[in-house]
């Protein structure tokens, strides 16, 4: 199976949404898009085709992550990244390497646009492949409650 991989077009919103609830099996990554979408202008969305068809999708949007000086432990300049989420391959294309594919060429762009690092919060068995570690030994800790310290992942572009 030949996969393109390309940004999200016009007419795409919708199949968007389509594949996100069937890889997921509820609305709440497809409702994220949404607010994503109409709420941020720098977004990078990535759509896989197969046979002319969406099979898969990757959304990456703008974080900061809050730094903190040395000297007085108070705010810091902000550093501009990439968050990962959500990416979604319909089922039966699923394990089909159509997801890793979607990643890789997100990470490609983001670093060709000097893009300094990508956040997701992510299973840890598979985000280390493309580079991604804990997020902690960077001292970096995530804002949500109850997110484990492994399934919160960067990658640095050095």
């Amino acid at each position: 199976m030949n996969i393109e991989i390309r940004e999200e077009g016009r007419g795409d919103r919708e199949v968007i949404r389509r594949i996100n609830e069937a890889a997921f099996g509820r609305r709440e990554e497809a409702d994220i898009i949404d607010k994503l979408c109409q709420s941020c202008s720098n977004l990078l969305s990535l759509v896989a085709v197969a046979d002319e068809r969406p099979v898969g999708h990757i959304l990456f949007s703008p974080v900061t992550i809050e730094t903190r000086t040395a000297s007085s432990n108070g705010p810091g300049e902000p550093i501009l990244g990439m968050g990962l989420a959500p990416m979604a391959v319909l089922p039966e294309h699923q394990r089909a390497g159509i997801g890793s594919q979607l990643v890789r060429e997100g990470l490609k762009r983001l670093r060709a646009a000097s893009i300094p690092f990508v956040i997701v919060v992510g299973h840890p068995e598979y985000y280390p492949r493309f580079g991604f570690e804990p997020a902690s030994r960077y001292g970096i800790q995530c804002q949500w409650e109850g997110v484990p310290d492994q399934a919160f992942m960067i990658l640095v572009f050095h």
